[in-house]
């Protein structure tokens, strides 16, 4: 026979959760929470999102290459030469892996190109460093530029090419293989 006066109420304990995480938010609260539907979700989902709401507001907001210890601070890029170059690369690729950061879209840029964009725009930039061990940060390596060009020529699937064609009354560029094909680390699936 079990004794259910041993075992905890996971209902109960739920709610309680529900109701610290709901305090601690109430000084962030604005119209952003009030859009998300929470009522809709079971109470362990919601204490899920609100909890993920909260790391997001205590979070630090660090040059990526402070999220390091010690500190990523690679060579620069035109002290090195090509060989020296690829694979400090990869040591730092995969070093942005372990922070949960992804490069996206890298296969138009050779690795001195990759490279000086991780040197120049990845580790300096300021983002929120959020430890929650299931967020990732995914950096679109095509450019800061609202210019579609290189998207559309690389990774662009033919319907997202065709959609893009029709918003905007012009064909794509013409479609291409990626130079510098890698295979880098990804997100889990």
């Amino acid at each position: 026979m079990v004794d259910r006066s041993r075992r905890p109420n996971v209902d109960v304990e739920a709610l309680l959760r529900n109701a610290e995480l709901r305090t601690e938010l109430e000084p962030y609260y604005d119209e952003a929470i009030e859009r998300i539907a929470t009522e809709q979700l079971p109470v362990q989902e919601e204490n899920e999102f609100l909890a993920c709401m909260l790391a997001w507001e205590y979070a630090p907001v660090l040059p990526i290459y402070r999220w390091f210890d010690p500190e990523l601070r690679p060579p620069r890029p035109d002290l090195l030469t090509d060989e020296e170059l690829h694979d400090i690369l990869y040591d730092v690729i995969y070093k942005l892996r372990e922070k949960r950061i992804i490069l996206d879209f890298t296969d138009h840029l050779s690795d001195r190109e990759l490279y000086t964009l991780i040197y120049r725009d990845i580790l300096p930039a300021r983002e929120k460093k959020i430890d929650l061990g299931n967020n990732y940060l995914h950096w679109d390596c095509t450019g800061p530029s609202p210019d579609p060009e290189t998207w559309l020529r690389y990774y662009a699937s033919d319907e997202e090419r065709e959609q893009w064609s029709e918003t905007y009354h012009r064909p794509p560029p013409p479609k291409s293989k990626p130079p510098y094909p890698r295979r880098l680390p990804r997100e889990p699936e």
